[in-house]
């Protein structure tokens, strides 16, 4: 019965109408594999951690009292973390970035890969993964926008768009 009703619904649609209505669909399917997909990631404050980069600079949650930070998660072995590097390295000119690079080796092979690879984001090496513990992060790329108050505004895994990290960036700073 629900079956016909539905079926009558969709006949009665313009092909304009239709394709408003797929795509409308697609979003809303795409939002909710979003959600589905970062329900275990931490969320609200972020966890406190004290790391040093590989430029030997000590970072800590006093990194985002001043302003947002992105703090990004990626491996060298990432396929999809290599499509974003490019612009990972573009936002960390105009925002505060922090990177962690997981079970990616050690300090050498990470600065290494960054040198080959023509990198300069700040980078905290988690050989065994002990920080991407703390935020929950199971899979490569997965990016926390943080806002002042040590809050945990926006979390994304998978690939986003330079001009997505842009806007939260934005967002997290009002």
């Amino acid at each position: 019965m629900l079956f016909k009703k539905i079926l009558h619904w969709k006949n009665s649609l313009t092909p304009w109408q239709g394709r408003v209505l797929f795509i409308v669909l697609l979003i809303v399917i795409y939002f909710m594999a979003q959600l589905y997909s970062q329900r275990h990631l931490v969320s609200g404050a972020a966890p406190l951690f004290n790391a040093v980069s590989i430029k030997h600079k000590v970072i800590d949650q006093n990194v985002w009292q001043e302003k947002p930070v992105l703090l990004h998660f990626w491996a060298t072995w990432c396929p999809v973390c290599k499509l974003e590097q490019g612009m990972i390295n573009a936002l960390a000119k105009d925002y505060q970035v922090v990177t962690v690079a997981m079970n990616s080796g050690g300090a050498d092979a990470i600065e290494q890969y960054l040198v080959e690879n023509e990198l300069d984001f700040p980078v905290i090496v988690d050989p065994e993964g002990d920080l991407a513990r703390r935020f929950s992060v199971t899979g490569v790329p997965t990016g926390f926008v943080i806002d002042t108050d040590g809050q945990i505004r926006f979390k994304e895994i998978g690939l986003t768009s330079s001009w997505g990290w842009r806007l939260r960036m934005q967002l997290a700073a009002l």
